[in-house]
């Protein structure tokens, strides 16, 4: 069958001869993954091999089976596979399809790539973070190393604007588009029934409609499980329903993708691993749900959420795509028209939002500590950075000077994420150390049984890892073969069989790799606490749920529970864990206020992160340790707990106005939060014979505000915002200051006699609120302008307080008469 790719074949080859580095848009169908590949080997005439890099591995091996049988042999020869748990290679593959970080390791162990002349990057739209890895590292290759090393960089929707700004020489190649056109439609789902059961109501109006197969695209297994019980019985026997995702076994992927029987059609329910590079045969239509789940790395947690989310543009053009393979299809959007124009045009890349620790620590085997040393399309997120730093220098891979260890070193050759790889290396190192023992030559098959677990968990079932490590699971096996043999070497004399009698290894391996994962029960109904401070939770069926102590190295955090899912943990033996990883646990001395008793004790507390293990009272502690536990109480109670006068108020309230009204001074900042981070500079001072909840209310809190102002401050605070005015009479009334509007001074208006301006503040900038008095103290009138208030309103105040107040003096011109405290007949 002619392919568009093959228009271009000429062009590429002839780019690839002259350029480094080749850009190529070919949409979907256009037979970029299982046409070019092959028409390069035969015409291209390179003298090594080629490797094409997939990020996804139903793809790897499925791209690889579809290019060897167009050459009519089996994969192995002339084209092979390489992936975490498969390899299918000989002397004779010229053309090699890899997955995961297969080529990262590639290039680790041979930075030259010696016997490779081309390396291409299938599907790379998907931004996986290995495709990201990949490239960086082959431009320093070619850089540094291989200038006749060639990389073809492949999609079906590049962001070729970005990707030619950071290879601003490579040519560009454009296929056409898809072999055959695909109408697209929108069908937004009803808001009245159930997700599922709206899909499922899509999926049987079309195949009414319709010939041929269709694939319908979910979000993930559950609703592929449950849209296919809803589908199950409503459709005919000549229909064959056929999930397809990641972890399904290699038969039932094959059945997903393999053309139904003569006579009969089929539905493919797939998660968006069946986006990209799978032909699925006979599909001519497709459902689009619009959803896909992902997953989003938190640094501040450390867990990876899972959120489901709407997909890009480009996801919707390669979605519908699959229904134009091999003839004109249809596909249906279950979401408006509006909603696909308001969607992202591309995909997020994984590089900011995932867990770095892997690639940081393939940069450090790289020898390269500083990032901007590589070129990035997007440079790794500097938060998620420093997380994995931490987590690798726990891990005894990185030494204080962030140079790999020896450890880590070993880490880098097992071909597992940091955590299970220091768990591969504890193995490893207990083996060496009980050299011909039965017992310690199984240590790494335990350890290696454990990983393999952990990389490929049963998708259901109780989360007991003890259970898991004793049964006889074929993929688990062959996996951890493969473990042992990165990390021994086949000369290595390490026995590949798991002993039974090592299952009490299993909690030391995972608290090696997961040390912030050690949990505590909370409440014996299955929630915990983990060292880091966040809660998991069991259901309180669970036999684990009453242990007192867990290790839970894999969990699942959900969107509606603060507290994250234990999907697999094992039992804890807190002592034991003492003795093996005593640098895990630290010793604090606390001294805290008793509520109850408003006095403080102190206790001595062995914790291990954020979990307390024993807890032992002590004698009274020192005057140091004291203080501590006060300003502590403070952090903890909040700045209202303290004794807050009228005069240091006040005092606050002046300054908090200050850094308003005179922004040309620098004023100390007395707002909550700043006033709790520094409350050894202005409280410690004053705690000095403070023993006791009563004492501490005692303290003069205007006193140790006064102490955060220099002597210059004080004169301008005192002189621009002073706590008094002196009024005529000679009197000093209070000023009172607020947050949210202008100083207000209340004063009687016969001591206001004689004043003919309004009295202002902080240079001038602010005229203070007069509220005037009556000889019984009670309001007459507010004003923020005196002289204007003599001249006009003054009058009918003056009518009135005469009948009322005959005694007291209420003069004709009051801004030119002589202020008084008395009434008339003492004056």
């Amino acid at each position: 069958m002619s392919l568009p790719i093959y228009d271009v074949v000429e062009s590429v080859i002839t780019a690839l001869q002259t350029s480094k580095q080749v850009l190529l848009h070919a949409p979907t169908g256009a037979g970029k993954s299982t046409g070019l590949p092959l028409a390069i080997l035969k015409q291209a005439q390179l003298a090594g091999r080629i490797i094409m890099l997939e990020p996804r591995r139903i793809a790897a091996r499925s791209v690889a089976e579809r290019l060897a049988e167009q050459l009519n042999e089996p994969v192995g020869m002339t084209v092979g596979y390489r992936m975490r748990s498969e390899t299918k290679i000989s002397a004779a593959t010229r053309l090699e399809v890899v997955t995961e970080g297969i080529l990262a390791r590639m290039l680790q162990q041979d930075p030259e790539l010696s016997d490779v002349s081309l390396v291409i990057l299938d599907e790379f739209h998907e931004r996986s973070l290995q495709a990201d890895l990949a490239l960086a590292l082959l431009l320093d290759v070619q850089e540094g190393l291989r200038d006749d090393l060639r990389i073809l960089v492949m999609s079906a929707t590049l962001d070729n604007q970005r990707l030619s700004s950071l290879l601003p020489d490579a040519p560009v190649m454009v296929s056409e588009g898809r072999s055959y056109p695909v109408a697209r439609s929108y069908h937004p789902l009803s808001s009245h029934q159930p997700f599922e059961q709206s899909v499922t109501s899509a999926v049987l109006r079309l195949l009414q409609q319709e010939t041929g197969s269709l694939l319908l695209f979910l979000p993930g297994v559950g609703e592929i499980q449950r849209v296919l019980s809803q589908l199950d019985g409503k459709i005919n026997e000549e229909t064959l329903l056929c999930p397809l995702y990641g972890a399904l076994s290699l038969s039932d992927q094959r059945k997903a993708i393999a053309p139904a029987p003569t006579g009969m059609r089929k539905v493919v329910l797939a998660t968006n691993i069946a986006e990209t590079s799978l032909t699925i045969e006979g599909i001519r239509l497709v459902v689009d749900s619009g959803l896909e789940r992902t997953s989003r790395f938190e640094p501040k947690s450390g867990l990876t959420r899972l959120i489901t989310q709407r997909i890009s543009q480009a996801s919707m053009i390669q979605r519908a795509g699959r229904a134009g393979r091999l003839e004109s299809g249809v596909c249906w959007h279950l979401f408006g028209q509006e909603q696909a124009e308001r969607a992202s045009e591309h995909s997020e890349p994984e590089i900011l939002h995932s867990d770095l620790s892997s690639l940081l620590l393939s940069l450090l085997q790289w020898g390269c500590r500083d990032m901007t040393q590589l070129h990035w399309l997007d440079n790794p997120p500097q938060p998620a950075l420093a997380v994995a730093e931490s987590l690798l220098l726990r891990l005894g891979a990185l030494d204080d000077n962030q140079q790999l260890t020896a450890r880590g070193w070993k880490m880098t050759e097992s071909g597992s994420e940091p955590r299970l790889a220091a768990m591969l290396c504890l193995g490893k190192e207990y083996a060496d150390k009980q050299q011909g023992k039965t017992q310690g030559s199984a240590a790494l098959a335990t350890a290696a049984k454990l990983v393999a677990i952990l990389e490929e968990p049963p998708r259901r079932g109780q989360p007991d890892l003890i259970h898991w490590m004793t049964s006889n699971q074929r993929h688990w096996q062959q996996r951890a073969n493969q473990l042992i043999r990165n990390l021994a070497g086949k000369s290595g004399n390490v026995s590949l069989d798991f002993v039974p009698e090592l299952l009490a290894l299993v909690p030391e391996l995972l608290v090696q790799g997961f040390p912030d994962r050690i949990a505590k029960n909370r409440d014996n109904l299955g929630r915990f606490q983990l060292a880091n401070g966040l809660g998991v939770a069991l259901e309180r069926e669970e036999p684990l749920s009453g242990e007192t102590w867990l290790v839970a190295p894999s969990l699942q955090q959900g969107s509606k529970s603060p507290d994250a899912r234990v999907l697999l943990a094992c039992p804890l033996n807190i002592e034991q864990t003492m003795q093996q990883y005593p640098h895990l646990f630290t010793e604090h001395t606390a001294v805290e206020w008793d509520d109850s008793k408003g006095s403080l004790r102190a206790w001595r507390r062995l914790q291990c992160g954020r979990l307390v293990v024993k807890v032992q009272p002590l004698a009274k502690p020192s005057e140091a340790e004291l203080q501590e536990a006060l300003l502590n109480w403070v952090q903890q109670e909040g700045l209202s707990a303290l004794n807050w006068s009228v005069e240091a108020s006040q005092l606050r309230t002046r300054l908090q106005r200050a850094t308003e009204w005179l922004p040309e001074i620098e004023w100390p900042a007395v707002d909550d939060t700043a006033l709790l981070n520094s409350l050894e500079q202005w409280l410690l001072p004053a705690l000095g014979d403070v023993t006791d909840l009563k004492g501490l209310r005692q303290v003069d809190l205007s006193t140790c505000l006064m102490g955060l102002l220099d002597w210059q401050q004080r004169q301008i605070l005192d002189n621009e915002l002073p706590a008094n005015y002196t009024v005529p009479t000679g009197s000093r009334i209070t000023i009172q200051y607020f947050n949210d509007k202008p100083p207000v001074l209340s004063v009687r208006m016969q001591e206001m006699y004689g004043e003919q301006q309004n009295p202002v503040l902080a240079k001038g900038r602010v005229p203070i609120v007069i509220e005037l008095l009556s000889p019984a103290h009670r309001p007459l009138q507010i004003t923020q302008d005196l002289a204007a208030f003599w001249r006009g309103a003054y009058r009918e105040v003056q009518k009135e307080m005469k009948g009322r107040y005959p005694k007291h003096l209420w003069p004709d011109d009051p801004a030119n008469t002589a202020p008084t405290r008395r009434v008339k007949k003492y004056m």
